[in-house]
């Protein structure tokens, strides 16, 4: 390694890691393919709610706890407040709620049943 790499990073891919409840360790495909756990009910294998620490985006937080117990689905859901990982997903408004890695809600607070009813629509092993 050359002392003199000046202005030349080293290249890392940020890909977020699959947080589902089964542990699984998932390669970066099946990250890619949200298929990390097919034994997942609705094909959900991770919920995340990215926000800045504030009310709105704790309530988010609840409401999605409270429709994926609902649903019956063994999925964590993630609170993630660290704006460096909430910027890799893109996100300009909070709260945000992601879905198998796929941002589905930016921006307002989605009760639990809207939640459960945007888990119910599915489509997020595209």
């Amino acid at each position: 390694m050359s002392l003199f790499n000046f202005g030349k990073k080293k290249e890392e891919k940020n890909a977020p890691a699959c947080a589902c409840s089964c542990e699984c360790s998932a390669s970066e495909a099946d990250e890619i393919k949200n298929d990390c756990c097919p034994e997942a009910k609705g094909g959900i294998c991770c919920v995340k709610v990215l926000g800045a620490g504030c009310k709105s985006c704790h309530e988010q937080y609840e409401y999605a706890k409270e429709a994926v117990k609902s649903m019956g689905l063994s999925v964590e859901v993630e609170y993630i407040t660290d704006m460096q990982k909430v910027m890799e997903y893109g996100v300009m408004s909070l709260p945000a709620l992601v879905v198998n890695e796929k941002v589905v809600s930016t921006g307002k607070v989605l009760k639990a049943a809207d939640v459960e009813k945007l888990l119910r629509k599915g489509g997020y092993n595209d």
